[in-house]
């Protein structure tokens, strides 16, 4: 076009009529005549001016927009219309997730090497150094390159102490490791409260078995010297000493438990031996002074032979097996010169060995079949049934029991010959009161099936002679008249 040639000035007061509607004002009320503009001093029709702002429009739009059609090959036209050369873009999610370059360069490979877009970091494998302070930075402060952060754990108040140790003593009377308790301690700002310690154990144990009462002795032992000290050692037996009164309540034992504890303590060296000592004619509570003289007791028995370590008794299943064994041997001894059923009842349950109940069966029965006379039989036999009763002894304690004693009988025989005839007596009358069931009755072996095995053998063994053959006769008539009568179970002749 001629327009495009040529180079239009214009004044501001031509610009000012300029306007961006392809009709002017008359032309829009609907005027018949062409306006005219002097431009240069020739006169250019109105119509000429508006295709060419149309087809600057254009042009500034396809610059702006030229970096990110850059790779489709679009034209425009003489006219303003744009002609689309290239083929469209391959990807189905359009142009604006196109991570190509768009500068027109390059191979278009994806920006910043993969290392761009959101949530990533960088490149993969690459490893950033530690930043360096800058020191013209505005906000630089000499001081802050010599300071150490550390995490600042908030001391314990009295009823976030109580809330926070509960679990981890009980957790404690499961497991028994002392190290995990005392770092899961060192973890925690116990503050003043580290005295609080002892205390909170020795008042669950109260509550616990004989074994939570020597695990317990074991924690205050172990904790002593890392996590608390002597000095709150004794303060936490002096809290303990004022707070009886109110343990009486929960536990009607706390005075001696809480002397045992003291007794204990003094034994494992965490306790002065003068504590005790320093109470005396200073005590006023009558339980307080109760602890004071059994712990002063057992202090003294100390010098007899008797050992600190063992005021719990010898219960729980971290004893070794040797020494339970033990226990149940004179557990039973006892009883056979006392007779009282509920004194061996509680004597087996302190033990706390549940899991080694069959220990006793076996140990009860092997003691009648040693016995000569009918009263062990029948203490025997109604202790068993006491314990059967009570549930104290499981169905399947009882039943390993009596099969310990089956598969031994061949070496018990040996040493006690009538073992076999006392042992089917025995667990006859065990069926008959309910002890155990027929099934395991069956199982018990019989002397007939010795003798049996003993004559068919005989039948075998080459007679020379009639007096070998008259000697056979008389062991078969012997062996069969005496027992013959009563068909063995579970055997076929």
């Amino acid at each position: 076009m001629e327009l495009e040639k040529d180079h239009i000035t214009t004044t501001p007061t031509e610009l000012e009529n300029l306007s961006d509607a392809p009709f002017s004002g008359d032309e829009e009320n609907g005027g018949s005549e062409e306006r005219k503009t002097e431009i240069n001093g020739n006169w250019i029709p109105a119509t000429s001016i508006t295709e060419a702002k149309i087809n600057a429009k254009a042009k500034r739009r396809l610059r702006k927009n030229s970096s990110r059609d850059s790779g489709r090959g679009d034209s425009v036209s003489d006219n303003g219309e744009t002609l689309k050369v290239g083929a469209a873009p391959t990807s189905p999610k359009g142009k604006l997730l196109d991570r190509r370059s768009r500068s027109g360069k390059g191979r278009g490979l994806p920006k910043k090497g993969g290392a761009g877009g959101k949530g990533v970091w960088g490149t993969p494998g690459q490893v950033y150094d530690v930043e360096e302070v800058d020191i013209k930075d505005p906000n630089y402060d000499d001081d802050q390159e010599n300071c150490v952060y550390e995490t600042v754990v908030l001391p314990l108040d009295e009823r976030a102490f109580e809330k926070t140790l509960t679990p981890i003593i009980q957790e404690y009377f499961e497991h028994g490791d002392t190290n995990e308790v005392s770092e899961m301690l060192k973890d925690l700002n116990l503050g003043e409260m580290k005295y609080s310690v002892p205390v909170l154990a020795v008042s669950l144990a109260l509550e616990g078995k004989a074994s939570h009462r020597e695990m317990t002795s074991k924690l205050i032992s172990d904790l002593c010297g890392t996590v608390v000290s002597k000095t709150d050692v004794e303060k936490s037996f002096d809290r303990l000493l004022k707070e009886l009164p109110e343990l009486v309540l929960d536990s009607p034992r706390a005075p001696q438990l809480v002397g045992q504890f003291i007794a204990r303590a003094v034994g494992d060296g965490i306790l002065s031996s003068t504590y005790i000592d320093g109470y005396k004619g200073t005590v006023d509570c009558i339980q307080a002074r109760a602890a004071l003289d059994r712990a002063t007791v057992l202090l003294s028995m100390t010098k007899g032979g008797k050992r600190i370590d063992s005021v719990w008794g010898s219960g729980g299943g971290q004893q070794s097996v040797k020494h339970l064994v033990k226990e149940i041997d004179m557990l039973l001894k006892e009883y056979l010169l006392s007779g009282d059923v509920l004194e061996a009842e509680r004597c087996l349950q302190e033990l706390e060995v549940p899991h080694f109940h069959h220990e006793l069966v076996y140990e009860a029965i092997v003691m009648v079949l040693e016995s000569t006379g009918e009263k062990t039989f029948k203490m025997i036999l109604d202790l068993l049934k006491s314990l059967w009763k009570s549930s104290v002894i499981t169905v399947d304690q009882m039943k390993r029991g009596y099969e310990r004693v089956y598969c031994e009988i061949p070496d018990i025989n040996l040493d006690v010959p009538h073992s076999y005839s006392v042992l089917e007596r025995f667990v006859e009358e065990c069926f008959q009161a309910g002890i155990i069931p027929k099934p395991l009755r069956d199982l018990c072996p019989s002397r007939y099936l010795f003798y049996c095995r003993w004559v068919k053998v005989l039948l075998f063994v080459p007679t020379v002679g009639n007096r070998k053959q008259d000697l056979m006769i008389e062991v078969l008539q012997i062996d069969t008249g005496n027992y013959g009568r009563q068909r063995p179970r579970g055997l076929d002749w």
